[in-house]
């Protein structure tokens, strides 16, 4: 009977609690009481938040893993950080297998949501939305994971960011879907990450639709395996309110695609339409660099199988209006700057390690040649439409468990 005991106890020990609701309901205490459930919950917990506008002075930090937060959907949970005091996000994530979910982040002075470090982390069913219009000094991303793994990012609604309303940087093993980017400087931007599927989502009403950038100076680098597929990129065409100096504010009004510095990134089957500048515009880096390691061309680049219409009629880019004039009054679908060499600073010239492939048309290229040259040293010309094109990539799977969750 005492050893029958003992093992009770034991096993009552070893268990882990059972997974827990803890309610948060918004109210004169709201910052405390939210702050202190993220605080509390454990692995398992859901930390649920009733329907009702939290209005909040201060950042909120999660950095337990294993955590559930959900609201009761985007229009009626509504974390108001319009008062918020500091500069930081509205949520900042720190640890992993977090979802967040069915809720609304308004006016934070940061960031909206932004997740680092975290190894599985699901966005579902948010908006993130500055609700004063478009302005520079609006927080600079709405959904911001960065240096995470295994990000999915599904049926979300952002507005009004001053860089770009979905970003994921520095990460890898990435979805964004069902989504909605509308009113930011750009819609959605991949940064400096691997591999990734970007499908079903609209970018419209943005400076520019859907961006994949590569910079220097970064820890992770050697952006590459992109698939951007079954999207619908509309009228991107507001004028970009970045701050000034922002790599962002570069990007022209009116561009559809911008692929700028990566490698085996798939463009294809998107619906790419009204566009004053170039529905796909494919770049070097520009700037100058110091960093060794860093490659500034656009390589092995795949653009396939999109439908086209409207764009191209009022591109903003340095001598964009002379390129079109020349070819017609409006510029072809796909432009490629031409650039295949740069000069390493570690000495000597590189070459490009993959080719533009171009499969629709018509398409061009300006003809730049090496990596710094201004587009007012353009030589516009045809592109030869390629075949075969670059072996697709598999599409990202991520864990079932993770999936699983998102569904609920």
């Amino acid at each position: 009977m005492k050893i029958s005991a003992l093992l009770l106890i034991a096993t009552c020990l070893a268990a882990p609690a059972a997974a827990r609701t803890i309610m948060v309901a918004p109210g004169g205490d709201a910052q405390v009481a939210l702050q202190t459930a993220l605080i509390d919950a454990a692995p398992g917990d859901t930390v649920r938040l009733a329907a009702g506008r939290y209005v909040l002075a201060d950042g909120l930090s999660l950095d337990v893993a294993g955590v559930t937060v959900r609201g009761a959907g985007p229009g009626r949970t509504i974390l108001d950080f319009t008062g918020q005091k500091g500069e930081g996000e509205g949520l900042l994530i720190t640890s992993g297998n977090v979802v967040i979910r069915d809720l609304a982040v308004e006016n934070a002075k940061g960031n909206g949501i932004k997740s680092k470090g975290s190894d599985g982390i699901s966005f579902v069913n948010l908006r993130v939305e500055w609700t004063g219009g478009p302005k520079a000094s609006n927080g600079a991303y709405g959904l911001y994971p960065v240096s995470s793994k295994h990000v999915l990012i599904d049926n979300v609604f952002v507005r009004g960011a001053s860089d770009a309303g979905i970003y994921v940087g520095q990460s890898q093993q990435i979805i964004v879907r069902n989504s909605r980017a509308e009113g930011n400087v750009a819609g959605i931007e991949i940064e400096n990450s691997y591999d990734a599927d970007v499908h079903h989502n609209v970018a419209t009403g943005n400076a520019g639709g859907l961006l994949v950038f590569d910079l220097p100076d970064l820890p992770q680098q050697g952006g590459h395996t992109i698939r951007l597929f079954k999207n619908r990129i509309i009228a991107n065409n507001h004028p970009n309110f970045a701050a000034p100096g922002n790599i962002v504010a570069s990007v022209p009004s009116g561009t559809g695609v911008m692929i700028m510095a990566n490698r085996d990134i798939h463009v294809f089957d998107n619906d790419i339409s009204d566009n004053a500048g170039n529905a796909v515009m494919i770049v070097s880096y520009q700037s100058k660099f110091t960093d060794r390691n860093y490659n500034p061309l656009a390589r092995a680049i795949s653009v396939h199988g999109n439908r086209y219409a409207g764009n191209g009629t009022r591109p903003g880019f340095p001598g964009g209006a002379e390129i079109a004039a020349a070819m017609g009054g409006a510029l072809p679908p796909v432009m490629w700057d031409g650039v295949i060499g740069y000069a390493s600073p570690s000495g000597g010239e590189r070459a490009a390690d993959g080719g533009v492939m171009i499969g629709d048309g018509p398409a061009f290229t300006l003809n730049l040649g090496m990596q710094g040259v201004p587009t007012s040293a353009a030589r516009p010309a045809p592109l030869v439409l390629a075949t075969p094109l670059l072996p697709m990539p598999p599409r990202i799977v991520l864990p079932a468990a993770q999936e699983a969750r998102a569904a609920r």
